[in-house]
């Protein structure tokens, strides 16, 4: 069974359909022609010799910014909300074995730290802030 296409013109009987242009791929040098394509070098044969380039020390690459295990759980922890006073407290001599001191100096350390703030930006922006407010109270 064969279905005619609605959109497509009906031609009559005895007329043939136009001929279309064939549609073919690009040629290199047309996409060169059109694109401007940088000249790549080919691949070096067994006899080309290979020229040596200036020792140029790569350029530098930053090491991509990562916690440890314990700075992870101290920005997990700060993301809890504590409802009576001193629970938080009692909660990280339990939970990190330190003392409350050590713990908000090891935080605020933290708060400047870019890899804390790649893993957690909301909770570091807003740490930051409070931390701002505080200092400019302080004044």
């Amino acid at each position: 069974m064969v279905h005619e296409d609605a959109s497509a013109p009906a031609a009559a009987v005895g007329e043939s359909a136009p001929e279309l242009p064939a549609q073919r791929a690009p040629e290199t040098g047309d996409q060169e022609a059109l694109f401007e394509l940088p000249e790549q070098p080919g691949p070096a044969e067994a006899g080309d010799e290979v020229s040596e380039k200036p020792d140029t020390p790569p350029p530098p690459t930053a090491p991509a910014p990562s916690l440890g295990p314990r700075e992870r759980a101290v920005l997990d922890f700060e993301r809890k909300r504590w409802k009576h006073a001193g629970a938080k407290e009692q909660a990280i001599r339990d939970e990190f074995d330190i003392s409350p001191t050590s713990y908000f100096q090891i935080l605020n350390a933290l708060l400047d730290d870019p890899a804390a703030l790649a893993y957690n930006p909301t909770l570091v922006g807003n740490l930051r802030r409070r931390r701002e407010a505080r200092q400019r109270a302080r004044k």
